[in-house]
């Protein structure tokens, strides 16, 4: 199922044309309020905290390897992401799962 998942979520990255993109990511909020509703969805479809937090950790690697940060809250993600290993990585995922399922 996790290779699905990452199939899926690189897919669906790859498919979002870069006007889109640029709506996504102008400010945090709106990122977050965009990552909000994809988890939301996820959880529709049955998918665990565990599930989504991996397919967190897919577009946050994404998004620090191939997008220049928009913001200062992009800008801090991005380099907690750059810094951390593996572990720390996933962790940060967890905690940014968190973050948009609490609507913070």
């Amino acid at each position: 199922m996790a290779n699905n998942i990452d199939e899926r979520v690189e897919a669906k990255l790859d498919s979002i044309g870069q006007e889109e993109k640029e709506e996504i990511l102008k400010n945090f909020s709106t990122f977050q309020s965009y990552l909000s509703g994809k988890v939301a969805a996820g959880e529709k479809m049955g998918l665990s905290d565990e599930t989504l937090a991996k397919a967190t950790e897919k577009v946050a690697g994404y998004l620090a390897n191939h997008e220049e940060p928009r913001n200062r809250e992009e800008h801090l993600l991005q380099q907690l992401w750059i810094s951390g290993d593996k572990e720390q990585q996933q962790a940060l995922s967890h905690m940014l799962l968190k973050l948009v399922k609490n609507g913070a």
